[in-house]
């Protein structure tokens, strides 16, 4: 992947509500770029077709001040929710080093469910951003949870304290890594009981597309570090269990 990508990690910030951003506009020209960018970005399963839109905010339930929103279509196959995530965080590291804020915006809806023969899955609102400054000054003191919480075994410098900063569904961060001799097994995970102001059908459905996010995080952070690997996908089936299997990595040095 692109390695502009990882520097903004520690630029971007979700915008839940775009005020005070100045005045500045995203036109015609960023539009036909955005798209022209996301059919570089790298896909997690390349035998899964997807698709983008991008719509004025007028034309979606979104109303959090946005400009305009990028709606992202997928076919349904085994890990579509993941690779929808993968390719959609590339797209939104990428505005961000447009100087566009984004907000990853689960409970979106539009009047076009299906483009190119490819179903709506998920959307980011989007707006020109004025001042750089506005954007994530201290990528560290987000709120998050303790690195124990989510990473266990030998942490890897400049991999567990990165990673677990990626962006989720209602700040749920529903991962957990096991580090094992070199191995990397990432795993949805679910407190129950715990789902924050999801509602509790969707709440598979959105932390799929948060494990996505989170491997394309992963990704870019071993692939800064020149650390090779390889990646074996597991199948998850959305079933509401406490950990299910999704990846994984060997480290090969």
């Amino acid at each position: 992947m692109n390695q502009e990508l990882y520097n903004m990690i520690f630029k971007r910030r979700s915008f839940h509500l775009f005020r005070n951003i100045g005045n500045n506009s995203i036109s015609s020209n960023d539009i036909e770029s955005i798209i022209a960018a996301y059919e570089t970005f790298i896909p997690l399963c390349p035998d899964i077709k997807t698709a983008i839109r991008i719509v004025p905010a007028s034309e979606t339930t979104c109303k959090r001040g946005q400009q305009f929103c990028i709606l992202l279509y997928s076919e349904k196959k085994d890990h579509y929710l993941q690779n929808i995530g993968y390719l959609g965080e590339q797209l939104e590291l990428y505005l961000v080093s447009q100087n566009i804020g984004t907000l990853w915006f689960g409970i979106g809806k539009t009047e076009e469910p299906s483009f190119r023969g490819l179903d709506f899955v998920i959307m980011i609102a989007m707006s020109k951003i004025d001042d750089e400054k506005k954007f994530r000054k201290d990528m560290f003191k987000s709120k998050r949870k303790l690195t124990s919480e989510i990473w266990y075994g030998e942490p890897i410098m400049g991999i567990t304290d990165i990673v677990k900063y990626a962006p989720s569904a209602c700040n749920t961060q529903p991962w957990i890594v096991e580090h094992t001799d070199c191995i990397l097994k990432v795993y949805r995970y679910k407190k129950q009981g715990k789902r924050g102001i999801m509602p509790v059908d969707k709440v598979s459905f959105y932390n799929q597309i948060d494990i996505g996010i989170f491997l394309c995080f992963l990704d870019l952070c071993l692939q800064h570090k020149a650390i090779p690997y390889e990646v074996e996908l597991n199948t998850d089936n959305g079933l509401d269990e406490e950990k299910t299997l999704n990846a994984i990595y060997k480290i090969l040095s």
